[in-house]
């Protein structure tokens, strides 16, 4: 099958990078632990096999001889036998499959070149689809009350409007996720911005309130795509030493989310209600194409080494670490030759997973089934952790639209008790004013508690990682739940409660977004979190339609409901048997 465009079906090679490659006799000079000041001990020949073991006799003290160490390094680690008994290292008699052993040697190749410009500007860009999933799903939250006022919709029926939107995002999270897997996770993560920002801006110029349900249903198959795809790809060239800064990119969700509320803020209070949210609309939808040109037109973006491996194309894996190296200015050793010899071995599992080039439109056809679903339980564990991990998402993606998809309309109330009138139309305590710049403020503090969880999922606390800060984070987000329906009675005091269910939701969904992707191998990795981002919004598609139909005024029920959905989620996070902190990806 042939791609239109010379940018996507360009196949990367070795010869583009002259001069990154070094001997393996002298990769010890570039390596991580060269760089970091650490140094890796040659393993004693009586030592057993136990990594913990090996570990505490194989780290020197700081203040033994750096350059020694170096040398040891180089007679131990980076040589065929050394490398061979690296990748092996973790759990006694597995029969490892060629593939595992390869991605792993890819791991450590990537974590010796370390982080650099190439990494850095990925996590600019891979932040962009973060940034667009908030920024659409607040953007379409705050024009509700406008669809409401200039189409004469009932307040409990626009809501409506929210699950247009999380059909789309069902669609998209489901055929981009599985399909990262199949047709690569480059083509995917630019498509799926630009039809994010086509139907985006189209929903502007909408007539008619089904119309704008229609169109942005339409733009929610493609940011639906943005958070399995570049969470995804972005995990897959990220050095294991660098593992926080998937969390980090989690930074961009509220920073999406408060520059909608900004430009909601402006348009929105500034102009007559027919005029504001299209304006608003319309603003967001340039945003998010300027994003695409940024990824598509002047970025390069590698295809993942991950994925390159696990479709046979192992040559262009290895051009892709090259290309990281020169981007990075960094040198690597990694070549076929040295992948082929270290998984050449009678321990090893040889399993084929070439797809050739002819056959691509009927995998397309075949892998949206059962059978690359069956992968992610092929152990117990990994089948346990699957369960609850999509159980989590689940529980939280009919939970967090319950209170956060119709927040404005509950601070336009200001904590009153009649929100509507017979018709159901709005009689709000607070003004539009108040209410938009209350949702900014409930936006910025949201930030911080994105760069706190990078720092939490790291930590050494038996109290924190990757499963301590999600449980916290999310039992003290369903408690204060509780709080702003039983003390929520003043602008004020919903204020305060919002902004701490905002900095706490930013901390859990930050260390889901990252622990999730971790959690997979590469090869099921993106039907993995493709399937838990369409659970997320499927469940998600079904508050909407709760809201809308609850006995009373609709502002209390479905906030309880919303709290024991997140103490749910709480429970089955405490429960999930995989921590990956500290514990190298495949």
């Amino acid at each position: 099958m042939r791609l239109p465009y010379p940018r996507l079906r360009r196949q990367e090679s070795v010869h583009d990078y002259v001069g990154v490659l070094v001997p393996l006799e002298e990769a010890h000079l570039h390596s991580h632990s060269a760089r970091s000041g650490r140094c890796e001990f040659e393993e004693a020949r009586t030592s057993s096999d136990d990594p913990d073991t090996e570990e505490a006799e194989g780290r020197p003290k700081d203040s033994d001889n750096e350059q020694a160490g170096m040398l040891q390094m180089s007679a131990a680690e980076y040589t065929i036998e050394g490398l061979r008994s690296e990748v092996r290292k973790g759990q006694k008699q597995h029969r490892w499959s060629e593939y595992e052993l390869k991605s792993k040697l890819i791991n450590k190749a990537i974590q010796d070149i370390g982080m650099g410009r190439y990494n850095w500007q990925l996590f600019v860009l891979c932040g962009f689809g973060w940034f667009a999933d908030n920024l659409w799903m607040q953007g379409v939250s705050l024009v509700l009350p406008s669809l409401s006022e200039e189409f004469g919709v009932s307040e409990k029926q626009v809501r409506y409007t929210t699950s247009s939107l999380f059909a789309g995002l069902c669609v998209g999270s489901f055929v981009w996720g599985l399909g990262a897997d199949i047709i690569g996770r480059r083509i995917a993560f630019n498509v799926t911005l630009l039809i994010t920002s086509i139907f985006g801006i189209w929903a502007a110029y909408a007539s008619s309130w089904p119309s704008v349900c229609v169109l942005f249903a339409c733009m929610g198959t493609g940011v639906g795509g943005n958070l399995p795809v570049d969470g995804a790809l972005f995990l897959e060239i990220l050095p294991d030493s660098s593992s926080a800064l998937l969390t980090l990119l989690s930074v961009w969700w509220p920073i999406g989310q408060l520059v909608s509320s900004i430009f909601a803020w402006y348009f929105i209070t500034n102009l007559p209600a027919e005029e504001g949210w299209r304006r608003f609309v319309m603003t967001i939808g340039i945003i998010t194409f300027v994003m695409f040109l940024i990824r598509f037109g002047i970025f390069h973006l590698f295809e993942s080494p991950k994925f390159l491996l696990s479709q046979g194309r192992q040559s262009e894996a290895v051009a892709v670490v090259h290309g990281i190296a020169h981007r990075n200015k960094k040198k690597t050793w990694l070549t076929e030759e040295i992948l082929d010899a270290v998984a050449d071995s009678e321990d090893t599992e040889r399993i084929s997973t070439r797809v050739s080039a002819t056959s691509i439109i009927k995998q397309n056809l075949t892998s949206f089934s059962i059978s690359h679903i069956r992968p992610l339980f092929q152990t117990r564990r990994l089948g346990m952790a699957t369960l609850l991990i999509w159980f989590c998402w689940s529980t939280i993606g009919l939970g967090y639209p319950l209170f956060n998809a119709f927040l404005p309309q509950y601070l336009s109330h200001g904590g009153s008790e009649s929100p509507a009138d017979d018709q159901g139309i709005g009689s709000y305590s607070a003004t539009p004013a108040e209410t938009y710049r209350n949702y900014a403020i409930i936006s910025v503090v949201g930030v911080p508690g994105s760069l706190l969880a990078a720092y939490t999922v790291d930590h050494k606390s038996p109290f924190l990682g990757r499963k301590g800060t999600l449980a916290i984070s999310t039992l003290v987000s369903a408690v204060f739940l509780f709080f702003f329906v039983a003390f929520g009675k003043t602008p004020n005091s919903q204020l305060f409660f919002t902004c701490v269910e905002s900095f706490c939701q930013n901390i859990m969904y930050g260390v889901l977004y990252a622990f999730t992707p971790e959690i997979f191998p590469a090869p099921v990795r993106g039907a993995g979190t493709g399937v838990a981002s369409f659970l997320n919004r499927a469940t998600g598609l079904v508050a909407p339609i709760l809201a809308a139909n609850v006995p009373g005024d609709g502002t209390k029920t479905p906030i309880y409901m919303s709290a024991f959905l997140i103490l749910a989620a709480f429970v089955g996070m405490v429960l999930i048997p995989i921590e990956t902190r500290g514990r190298q990806r495949l």
